[in-house]
């Protein structure tokens, strides 16, 4: 198994800048793949952005493409997400995943580990 804790969220204002990090430990080679994914009050959990093992590959979302990175250290075992430039519509419980190989990275069934989530809340 792989235990995953977030941290990094808080209230920020529009257009500020957040970094939130994903710590796993326990079976980490089962963490090729590991994404963010948030929720808001009354929504499905909506895919944010993944990467591979290496880093060599990234998806993101359309809603957060150009103003959200995402990296890992794995010497740390720690997965990064930048959120630049953000917006009201960016409010929500953000959680990371850990999926293995081979699978579909923005979809939620595809991961097996979750953290608890950390709340990011955006302020006008």
């Amino acid at each position: 198994q792989v235990q995953l804790v977030e941290s990094g969220g808080g209230l920020v204002q529009a257009g500020d800048s957040l970094r939130l990090s994903c710590a796993a430990s326990g079976r980490t080679s089962n963490t090729y793949f590991m994404g963010w994914f948030r929720q808001a009050p009354g929504k499905e959990r909506e895919f944010v952005a993944a990467i591979s093992w290496s880093g060599g590959s990234t998806y993101f979302s359309d809603s957060v493409k150009g103003r959200f990175t995402i990296s890992r250290d794995n010497a740390k075992n720690t997965m990064y997400l930048q959120m630049n430039s953000l917006k009201p519509e960016d409010t929500a419980v953000y959680y990371c995943a850990a999926a293995n190989a081979g699978v579909v990275v923005t979809t939620v069934g595809s991961y097996h580990s979750w953290g608890q989530g950390t709340q990011v809340t955006v302020s006008t």
